[in-house]
């Protein structure tokens, strides 16, 4: 349950701001049709993120625990500074609107914007760090949509209250003590 709790919140926290974030409210104004959009931004959550969660579990296969724990706590680390990087959309993934209609341009866009995105990246060190891969793409997947799912319905609304330095500033908060926690070995994480 800890792995999908922890991959929920830092996946919800560090989404907000984010490029596919954006992408959802681009889309959003766009298109007006929620439903397709959400439905595309799911699909291509989990197909994007079952991958990364697959490759983060075969990286913990292959690696020691002692090398494992040092490459996951400094990739925590980093995503933490990563997370105070703002985002922007790429234009060229909200391109190419009426060829695949709503529901597959959403799955297509959101799938590439994801391909090294902060989320993809954390989602292959959470699943290198828990042995529940299912549970952290279970989580990185609710977490995008609670994020995601508010921006189609709201977009601009949202964006004009919350302040997206605050958000992350708290997710990179989260992944520096997760870091260090996991550097430091606390609790015999492994």
């Amino acid at each position: 349950m800890e792995a999908f709790l922890i991959s929920t919140g830092v996946v919800a926290l560090g989404e907000m701001g984010d490029k596919t974030q954006l992408l959802a409210i681009v889309l959003a104004a766009a298109f007006r049709k929620p439903i397709p959009i959400i439905a595309g931004i799911f699909v291509a959550t989990v197909l994007n993120h079952a991958a990364a969660g697959a490759l983060g579990g075969w990286v913990a296969q292959l690696m020691g625990p002692g090398v494992l724990r040092w490459v996951i706590g400094l990739s925590f680390l980093a995503m933490a500074g990563w997370m105070l990087v703002p985002d922007e959309i790429d234009e060229e993934t909200a391109a190419g609107r009426q060829r695949f209609g709503v529901f597959g341009t959403t799955v297509i866009a959101f799938f590439l914007a994801e391909m090294g995105d902060k989320t993809q990246i954390a989602t292959v060190a959470l699943a290198a760090r828990y042995t529940e891969v299912v549970q952290v793409v279970l989580g990185t997947t609710v977490g995008m949509m609670l994020a995601n799912v508010p921006a189609v319905f709201l977009g601009d609304r949202i964006a004009q209250k919350v302040s997206m330095r605050l958000v992350h500033g708290i997710a990179a908060a989260i992944f520096a003590v997760l870091g260090v926690l996991t550097l430091f070995n606390v609790g015999q994480l492994f």
